[in-house]
């Protein structure tokens, strides 16, 4: 019976952070792959999925990409937990967009900053490896 409990448990914990990144994931689509995109970075943003955040072939867990550090300095998948999400959306939600605007006026490897990258049409990360 404890080991049932405590796998449960440790299923509860580990699936929390997970909940949260998907989070981030649709408001990063809601935000930035809406209808007035050009089809161009709508395919593209698409496309990349996970990897606009994460590297290809690299593991999700551990390895971001310099966009997604650079959003993860403003959003910590903990701050987030899905009890959190469900009770508050809409301040979940502003806080998240708060972060992505924040990661946005970071500058990514090529000088340029990422807000800018995806005014331009470019997905943020030089080396998400897509």
């Amino acid at each position: 019976m404890k080991r049932v409990a405590l796998m449960a448990l440790t299923v509860a914990l580990l699936s929390t952070p997970a909940y949260a990144i998907t989070e981030f994931n649709k408001q990063w689509k809601a935000k930035y792959l809406g209808d007035d995109v050009p089809g161009d970075f709508l395919t593209a943003g698409r496309k990349a999925g996970c990897n606009v955040c994460h590297v290809k072939g690299e593991d999700k867990k551990e390895v971001r990409n310099e966009y997604g550090a650079a959003v993860m300095k403003f959003l910590k998948a903990e701050d987030f937990p899905k009890d959190r999400i469900k009770e508050e959306p809409e301040k979940v939600k502003e806080e998240i967009l708060a972060g992505f605007k924040k990661a946005g006026e970071e500058k990514s490897k090529d000088g340029k900053s990422f807000a800018d990258k995806i005014k331009a049409g470019e997905l943020p990360a030089t080396d998400a490896g897509l």
